[in-house]
């Protein structure tokens, strides 16, 4: 996606049609997760709600990163969610999220973790290319969107 380092299948691109709140985000990403990575759901669960016990990783501008890091892992996956309705994520503007990149990452990834999590912060700072997220298509428009990022950066 944003960095060689962080990978995105299609599988984990979602658009959510109907999300209640922020405990189901986390329980839609587990699952996602657990489909398209084969890692426990429970695990992801615990570790992404340890982390927003710490601070909500809803960053503004309606956007959300959820993270953490677990054991099994051997590189940084991510998923993507894009929400038809925004729903309160308590982040620190006080604004609803609508578009969410969860980044999973391996237990002893230290740096590798925070350059993943830097570059996709970047990348969803970028206001041309929040629009072009939210005014996708579809899943294969969202999908194409992150990995032009990922082949722009590659070259």
């Amino acid at each position: 996606m944003t960095d060689l380092s962080v990978r995105v299948e299609l599988a984990a691109v979602r658009d959510c049609p109907e999300v209640a709140d922020k405990d189901d985000i986390l329980q839609t990403i587990s699952r996602i997760a657990q489909t398209c990575y084969g890692l426990d759901a429970d695990m992801i669960r615990a570790g992404l709600t340890a982390r927003e016990d710490l601070g909500s990783t809803g960053f503004g501008r309606a956007i959300a990163i959820p993270h953490t890091k677990l054991p099994g892992l051997d590189h940084c996956v991510g998923i993507f969610l894009r929400l038809a309705e925004p729903v309160s994520f308590d982040a620190h503007d006080g604004k609803r999220v609508d578009l969410i990149f969860a980044l999973l990452s391996p237990q002893k990834a230290g740096v590798e973790h925070l350059k993943a999590l830097a570059a996709v912060s970047r990348f969803l700072r970028d206001d041309h290319m929040v629009a072009k997220l939210r005014g996708a298509s579809g899943r294969d428009a969202l999908y194409a969107l992150l990995n032009k990022q990922h082949e722009q950066q590659a070259a």
